[in-house]
């Protein structure tokens, strides 16, 4: 997922804390719930630092940016940590979302319960389609997309979700933020443009299985690339593959299939010197052995018993 997409310059108003650290708060907000449902009262450094993947010194910095302080030895009070993390989060209040593009992921966000449970709600419904207009999906039902701009105004609506194709992605995003929207969630296969002032959030999960992938080509190498080579080799067919680098992190060779020498036909480092030796052996004996080639055969005299041939 990437980070929010916004104009240059600093908005008026707009929170001071860092961007890395909000991109924290909703996983510190995750644990904390958890341990409150289970009416734990205090949490340790180590216990959300382990949630986030950073180190405690992290999150201690983290949390001092929102003015709360742990106590030494004792931890962070989860009831206080939880209202804090919230009202920074801004979820103290119900957002209205109003979700456009309800295709069979656009079905599926509007019918997950973790946004109500989060504080959000799914206002409205929109597509451009004919035949999904009127169809209810839980407690909403969807409307046309000419009247986007009515159900931003009429729902109150301070939030946009975008699952349509990429084709109207943009064009949807334009009438979003002209309607006055400034925070879009997009889950179109595309960069949308936004002026400044606006947010989006992209999710792209093609783009993640895609990283995933990757990280599941360099785990198993191939048949064509020895383990612990270096590498390995993506493709099965000759002219098709190409080989992932472990340290540039790329693929490489794309044209053709690579191949490395069987270590057998290597010599190894101790055999090296012998070599040497042979040659500079061979090399000595070579004039000699050349004038034994080319000397004259001399016919050597019979064995004789009294002076007669035998």
């Amino acid at each position: 997922m990437g980070q929010p997409r916004r104009g240059a310059g600093r908005v008026p108003g707009r929170s001071p804390v860092p961007e890395a650290t909000v991109a924290r708060l909703p996983l510190y907000l995750r644990v904390l719930t958890a341990l409150g449902e289970r009416g734990v009262h205090t949490v340790s450094s180590d216990t959300l630092a382990a949630a986030a993947g950073v180190t405690s010194a992290k999150v201690r910095k983290d949390l001092s940016q929102l003015g709360s302080y742990g106590t030494r030895g004792v931890g962070y009070d989860v009831g206080v940590l939880l209202e804090c993390i919230s009202a920074e989060l801004g979820l103290t209040e119900d957002r209205s979302v109003v979700l456009v593009g309800v295709g069979n992921l656009g079905h599926a966000l509007a019918g997950y319960g973790g946004f109500h449970a989060r504080g959000f709600r799914i206002a409205a419904l929109v597509d451009a389609d004919p035949s999904r207009v009127g169809e209810r999906v839980g407690e909403v039902v969807v409307r046309p997309v000419d009247e986007l701009e009515a159900v931003i105004e009429d729902c109150q609506v301070t939030i946009g979700v975008i699952s349509t194709p990429a084709a109207a992605a943009q064009s949807v995003c334009d009438r979003l933020v002209a309607a006055g929207v400034t925070s879009i969630l997009n889950f179109a296969p595309t960069v949308l443009s936004v002026p400044e002032g606006v947010d989006v959030r992209k999710v792209d999960l093609a783009l993640e299985l895609q990283i995933l992938s990757f990280h599941e080509a360099r785990k198993r190498p191939s048949p064509g690339r020895a383990p612990g080579a270096g590498g390995v080799v993506v493709g099965d067919q000759p002219g098709s593959g190409g080989f992932v680098d472990d340290e540039a992190g790329e693929v490489v060779r794309m044209t053709r299939r690579m191949v490395p020498p069987s270590p057998l036909a290597q010599p190894s480092p101790l055999a090296r010197p012998v070599a040497r030796q042979s040659r500079a052996a061979q090399a000595a004996q070579a004039p000699e052995a050349a004038r034994t080639a080319q000397a004259p055969e001399v016919p050597m005299p019979a064995a004789t018993h009294g002076g007669e041939a035998e």
